[in-house]
């Protein structure tokens, strides 16, 4: 029998999955570490995490995958790569780390690309990126700049989390036109690298990953990645992209009309769209999906993201006594509609884009200290972050999305009936709950 491997890089763990070659089945599902990863907050707003540490979990995930699957090495003909979205890697002239990464949620460069944004002009970077330079990689790449340039000085080329895991397999630095556009380094006007914000933030186009597609080859491991992987030499990186795009083809979200959503630690709707409005360019975002071809078809990804989602359910499972994500969906069960008044505002990790940016923190309101206890707790949570998500989804709206279909995993939140429900009552239209996840989407779009 032969596999394809998928991996995807969370913020939170490390999944691993084979899906046979010739069926698509899925044959094994891991994930490392079994609870989640830390992440280094030096200031309140930063996020990092150590590359490093993602590397050495896919490995051990690889390993525990194998001997799962009683397979060996010489069975897996192909892999595909999902990755948290925007973060930024650092290496030097012989590949190595710089620095950790400043993941997704880091809200350190906002007010950087809030300044390129007013600087460079709100048309124009509408017009031609799609988005405002806001809180993404290229603006993080900025605070580097500004705040190590000694660091900034030794910079070879920089990458996003995808890019760094396929560069340990396989020795070789590229990325995706995908991939680059969630950094906002993409023009979608002139359907090339995006010199002009470079430009003004003096970032040269030399740090910039050779370019290569979201599907096919794109390199194969090499001896030091067989070594420290366990897969063997010449096996091929067939394909690669950010955890929503990836999330939403796992899905079978392609087309206009069509929505995946995602309750992990941030809350995600993301549209498909061949529209280019950008009416709410400050609040949405607009990537090239992963059927996006230059010159071709016109596939949009607009991106709402909720950070302050799944993460505040994790918050009430680590402080309350409670023992799993289960205890809480069943004691929030038991619990009226509305919570009894208990109100759980969603957010609290970091900068939210949907609300411009702003950091208001997360609010617990109304509760009575005689009546009301953690099964309010739980339920309020569900309810207040299917509430956010309803909110986005009215804002994508009225930025031209057309709702025919959601789609969702059964990921963290959307394990929840209460959760599920709340959303589909609120927009009246059903939600289709398949059984997949992000690597086996991954493994299966290697094929």
């Amino acid at each position: 029998m032969e596999y394809f491997l998928g991996i995807d890089i969370g913020s939170s763990s490390v999944k691993v999955a084979l899906v046979e070659v010739v069926t698509g089945k899925s044959a094994a599902l891991v994930q490392e570490p079994e609870n989640e990863m830390s992440m280094l907050a030096l200031e309140n707003g930063w996020a990092e995490q150590d590359p490093e540490e993602w590397w050495d979990l896919v490995c051990k995930a690889i390993k525990r995958v194998k001997k799962e699957a009683n397979i060996s090495r010489t069975q897996i003909k192909g892999i595909g790569i999902s990755y948290q979205m925007h973060g930024l890697v650092l290496v030097d002239e012989k590949g190595r780390l710089l620095r950790k990464s400043i993941i997704w949620c880091d809200s350190r460069a906002v007010e950087i690309g809030k300044t390129a944004y007013e600087e460079l002009g709100t048309e124009k970077c509408d017009r031609e990126l799609l988005n405002s330079p806001a809180n993404f990689t290229a603006s993080k790449l900025k605070w580097v700049r500004e705040n190590e340039p000694d660091l900034y000085g030794r910079i070879k080329k920089f990458m996003l989390p995808g890019d760094y895991i396929a560069y340990r397999f396989t020795g070789k630095i590229n990325t995706t036109i995908s991939g680059l556009s969630e950094g906002v380094f993409w023009n979608f006007k002139n359907d090339e690298p995006a010199s002009f914000l470079l430009e003004h933030l003096g970032i040269s186009e030399d740090l910039i990953p050779e370019i290569t597609d979201t599907f096919g080859f794109q390199g194969e491991v090499n001896d030091r990645g067989e070594k420290e992987s366990q897969i063997a030499i010449g096996t091929p990186i067939l394909y690669r992209a950010g955890d929503q795009p990836n999330n939403a083809l796992s899905l079978n979200v392609f087309n206009p009309g069509e929505i995946a959503a995602t309750g992990g630690t941030s809350g995600v709707v993301y549209a498909i769209t061949d529209n280019l409005s950008v009416k709410e360019s400050s609040r949405v975002n607009n990537f090239a999906h992963v059927n996006y071809e230059v010159g071709k078809e016109t596939r949009i990804g607009k991106l709402l993201c909720i950070n302050g989602a799944g993460i505040q359910y994790r918050w009430l499972l680590n402080n309350l006594s409670v023992n799993s994500y289960q205890d809480m969906n069943l004691l929030a069960s038991q619990i009226e509609v509305g919570s009894d008044g208990v109100c759980l505002i969603p957010f609290g990790n970091g900068a939210e884009r949907m609300l411009n940016n702003l950091d208001i923190g997360t609010r617990l309101v109304d509760v009575n200290l005689n009546n009301h206890h953690k099964g309010h707790l739980c339920r309020a949570a569900l309810e207040g972050i299917a509430f956010s998500f309803v909110y986005g989804i009215e804002i994508l709206k009225s930025d031209g999305i057309q709702v025919d279909v959601i789609r969702a995993g059964n990921d963290n939140l959307f394990r929840s009936e209460i959760f599920a429900t709340t959303i589909s009552t609120l927009i009246s239209h059903e939600i289709e709950i398949y059984n997949t996840t992000g690597a086996i989407g991954a493994a299966r779009a290697a094929g």
